[in-house]
């Protein structure tokens, strides 16, 4: 029986020595309670490290049978690990760049060596419980890596990751010196989850710009693979706080505190110590709300709760010690005998409690400088059972794309965050109401379970995806039937494009020409069959490169033919009215002018727009406003826009390679046939061929053919058996 993996940098427990023994304390966390609900089941595990540095080997023995009887596996780390893994190059490079803390970041070589060592050491220890058919679900930046380990070592594993920490923009992560190896680690899974949009958009130009994968509506296409890359917005586990606020234990603590603040309205802020939360922003903005509006003393209160965190760090210590002197400065220029602006407190606490803060809160005040997610805001919204009550959300956190109905404010903007406290404190209750049931419906709909769930369902449609493309892969036993067919047949003919398909592509297009090893198998193919190399390259570059070979040449898409029969001429196979051609140069010139390293090509019937010379991004973007201006030109000419690989093309729809090949078919008995081509232009030619024609499309893109195939490597190898 397959089984899911869950692999996280920490076990959702902690633990904590007794006796000379450990208890297991179990996680409140979200990730925790989503999860719960699949690695509790069948054979499911959950893979990571218990939280303690443990050295013994006893005890480790130990900790490991207990956590069995709990369907986990620790990985067990030692401090250096700690100290150079976890919080070197996790926390001190990954960490602030993702958040867009640059001033933070660390780069040192031997934090990155730990980060690969630790990340190797996860892998062992799944593939120690892991089958070829398994699920693996990776969790988080701490283990970018891991996904690549595990599919070459496990190729057809379905594995997923999910990063629950904002990924940035390719300007932040080019600064990384290994963000090489930290992208080609992620698109080893096959499933990529980010919480927003903003963050699945940044890593797909990030692969495209920095590793050279292309990518169309979320989907990379990988050189054997495609990985889709989505947003998965996580919820809350909604149910647990609502009953939670509704609890007699709750109601009671609430009565409880209320009688000690007296009756004011107060503000709730829960947050890790952490630069990225904005803690001294919002004590200043709140500040400036009682300078200003001195009617309030004695109003409103804030209640800010910090949890610790990494405080022996330099840059946490000195935020410490900047928040401490800023509830400091507050509370003395405003407290009365009998009224303090802030409850200050440096400590977690349990539920119950964490429930009746947000439960007699009127406001929750979460403005984080940048945030993955932030689930603080959607706690509050389930816990008000009553509707009253209203939210600020900073627009740098995630949930901002889900909780539109929240007062929305940029953290660093401090004017505005003061008028959207004041906002809130005289929001009529009818209106809070709207927004809080409003809030509510959507979180209740779009809870952790869900998150879950529609993660997991889409990592099983990814892997359908990738049967398809596998079921049409040319392996060895599809090269043996070719082959088997192709020396059979007394009448074969194969049609071959260029670019692509026999080469690979360069930045100059002339650059292109064939090696020796191709002009061999040109040869030795063209003893045995019919050769045809049906190009979009113009005349003149295919006859200097194949002028003496037997074969037939077909260019520019089926404008020209050159038959084996008679080498020296070329036939017009179409008459071209070309007056449209100035008009289309004009336009295209503009976007060269605009574009540098962009050209255009010249054809007999048809006009190329080239940017694989420009830089990445700016030439997609380019591409896509020309494609735009000469779609709607065309239609007035009667033209076709071509997208090819890193080209743009127009030229008239009647002239194809697919009608080309017919035409050289027409009267012949061929046997066997074979085409292979590696984009649009080549998808006529699989269209009009026979169903018993033999169709390869080289790449992993969707296609009218019967097969894919990797790359033009590939491709040689399949003609090179057929010459065998």
């Amino acid at each position: 029986m397959s089984k899911t993996i869950i692999v996280s940098n920490r076990l959702p427990i902690s633990l904590r020595p007794k006796n000379g023994h450990y208890e297991y304390t179990p996680s409140a966390g979200g990730l925790a309670t989503g999860l719960g609900s699949i690695y509790k089941e069948g054979e499911n595990i959950w893979i990571g490290w218990p939280g303690n540095v443990v050295d013994e080997p006893e005890k480790r023995a130990e900790i490991f049978l207990d956590l069995h009887k709990h369907k986990m596996v620790p990985v067990f780390l030692s401090q250096k690990d700690i100290e150079e893994f976890y919080e070197g190059f996790s926390n001190e490079t990954l960490w602030p760049a993702f958040h867009y803390f640059t001033q933070y970041i660390a780069y040192n070589p031997e934090h990155w060596e730990a980060y690969l060592r630790v990340n190797e050491l996860f892998c062992e220890t799944i593939l120690k419980k892991a089958q070829p058919d398994d699920t693996i679900w990776i969790h988080d930046y701490q283990l970018m890596l891991l996904p690549k380990m595990l599919r070459d070592a496990l190729p057809d594993a379905t594995i997923g990751f999910f990063q629950h920490i904002p990924f940035p923009s390719y300007e932040i992560i080019r600064m990384i010196p290994w963000r090489k190896e930290i992208l080609e680690g992620v698109c080893g899974a096959d499933l990529v989850g980010f919480h927003t949009y903003d963050d699945m958009r940044h890593f797909l130009s990030a692969v495209s710009r920095i590793i050279g994968l292309s990518s169309e509506s979320g989907t990379i296409q990988a050189e054997n693979r495609i990985i889709n890359v989505d947003s998965f917005p996580m919820g809350i586990d909604y149910g647990k706080f609502e009953d939670q606020a509704k609890s007699s234990k709750t109601q009671s603590l609430v009565k409880e505190y209320r009688r000690q603040v007296g009756d004011q309205q107060l503000i709730i802020t829960i947050d890790r110590l952490d630069y990225s939360k904005g803690i001294p922003q919002r004590l200043q903005a709140f500040h400036d709300l009682l300078t200003e509006h001195p009617d309030l003393h004695g109003k409103v209160s804030m209640i800010m709760i910090v949890v610790p965190s990494r405080d022996m760090v330099q840059s946490y210590k000195e935020l410490k010690e900047e928040i401490d002197l800023l509830v400091g400065r507050i509370n003395s220029s405003f407290s009365t005998l009998n009224w303090v602006p802030v409850h200050y407190f440096y400590r977690g606490f349990p539920f119950e409690e964490l429930s009746a803060f947000y439960s007699m809160s009127d406001i929750a005040l979460v403005t984080p400088l940048r945030d993955g997610m932030n689930l603080v805001c959607k706690e509050f919204v389930a816990s008000k059972i009553d509707q009253r009550g209203v939210l600020i959300l900073s627009e740098m956190a995630g949930a901002a794309k889900e909780l539109r109905e929240a007062i929305l404010v940029n953290p660093n903007d401090k004017r505005a965050v003061v008028d959207a406290i004041y906002q809130a404190l005289t929001m009529e209750p009818s209106e809070q109401k709207v927004r809080i049931r409003s809030m509510q419906e959507s979180l209740q709909k779009y809870d952790v379970f869900q998150w879950v769930k529609v993660f997991m369902d889409r990592l099983r449609h990814v892997k359908a995806k990738q049967a398809e493309f596998t079921s049409k892969n040319v392996d060895q036993k599809v090269i043996e039937e070719i082959s088997e067919a192709f020396r059979s047949a007394h009448e074969p003919v194969l049609f071959l494009d260029y670019d692509g398909t026999l080469t690979g592509f360069t930045s100059n297009p002339q650059n292109a020409v064939p090696d020796q090893e191709l002009k061999d198998l040109v040869r030795d193919l063209s003893r045995m069959a019919q050769v045809v190399i049906i190009s979009g390259r113009d005349k003149d570059t295919l006859e200097k490169w194949f002028h003496d070979f037997p074969i037939d040449l077909i260019a520019e898409h089926g404008v020209w033919m050159r038959r084996k029969e008679n080498q020296d001429s070329w036939e017009l196979y179409a008459e071209v009215d070309d007056h449209w051609k100035q008009d289309i140069r004009n336009v295209m010139e503009y976007y060269v002018l605009r574009t540098p390293g962009a050209f255009i090509e010249e054809k007999h019937h048809s006009l190329v727009w080239h940017y694989r010379k420009v830089e990445s991004g700016l030439g997609d973007l380019r591409m896509r406003e020309l494609f735009s201006h000469l779609k709607y030109m065309a239609s007035g000419y009667n033209l076709q826009v071509l997208e090819g690989n890193m080209v743009l093309e127009i030229k008239r729809p009647d002239i194809n390679k697919g009608r080309a090949a017919l035409t050289l078919l027409k009267g012949l008995e061929n046997d066997f046939i074979l085409a292979i081509g590696d984009d649009w232009t080549d998808e006529d030619t699989f269209k009009a061929l026979p169903k018993e024609a033999y169709t390869i499309r080289v790449g992993y893109s969707y296609t009218q053919a019967t097969y894919n195939i990797k790359s033009f490597r590939q491709v040689r190898q399949l003609l090179a058996a057929l010459t065998k």
